[in-house]
């Protein structure tokens, strides 16, 4: 009986559609930053846990910088989709609702969480951490949009300047409750007490 030719048991690999392998490449990265004791994840390391080479990663993405890059481009936009969907209902206590779907994204995404404190980005390109930081000024600004119309309907003499001073202190706030998430290797929650710590600067 002779041995089965190992050339026609052995499986073939797929080849991915245009597209998955960068979809996977992201979904690791983003895997990678939820181990928050783990080292620094460098190209090295990521292609090693996908199982290809550095050069494959290169086919995808220009550098390490530009997969972050990625990574945030997908927080701004799962973000701010909700941000206009919550500002189109027009609904009362927007901006409560506003805070509270980022801290549920947060929490629901622990390693997109260490790009948005800015934690993954440490030693990476500038141009990362200033990018995350419009990604807060932006949703700062939302925040003003929606509280100014709230002051105005409850005829406050100030509506701009609450505005800005209220809409300052929950992006404060949402940035302090992920960075707490992040420091506790994720079990700290950031929407422990959510309603009992909105009512406070209600």
């Amino acid at each position: 009986m002779t041995e089965p030719d190992a050339a026609v048991d052995k499986p073939k690999r797929q080849r991915m559609k245009p597209g998955e392998r960068r979809e996977q490449i992201l979904q690791t990265l983003a895997a990678m930053l939820e181990n928050p004791g783990a080292e620094r994840v460098t190209t090295a390391l990521l292609a090693q846990q996908l199982g290809v080479s550095e050069a494959a990663l290169y086919r995808h993405f220009a550098s390490k910088a530009q997969m972050f890059e990625a990574l945030i481009e997908f927080i701004e936009q799962t973000v701010f989709t909700l941000v206009n969907q919550i500002q189109a209902r027009e609904e009362p206590h927007a901006a409560a609702r506003m805070v509270a779907m980022v801290l549920q994204f947060a929490q629901k995404n622990p390693g997109m969480t260490r790009v948005m404190v800015g934690d993954a980005l440490v030693f990476e390109h500038e141009r990362l951490q200033q990018r995350i930081n419009q990604f807060f000024d932006r949703f700062e600004s939302a925040l003003r949009q929606v509280l100014r119309q709230e002051a105005e309907a409850r005829q406050s003499p100030t509506p701009t300047v609450e505005a800005q001073v209220r809409a300052a202190a929950l992006v404060a706030l949402v940035v302090g409750l992920c960075q707490r998430y992040v420091r506790s290797g994720f079990k700290r929650l950031p929407t422990d007490h959510q309603d009992a710590i909105l009512g406070l600067l209600a």
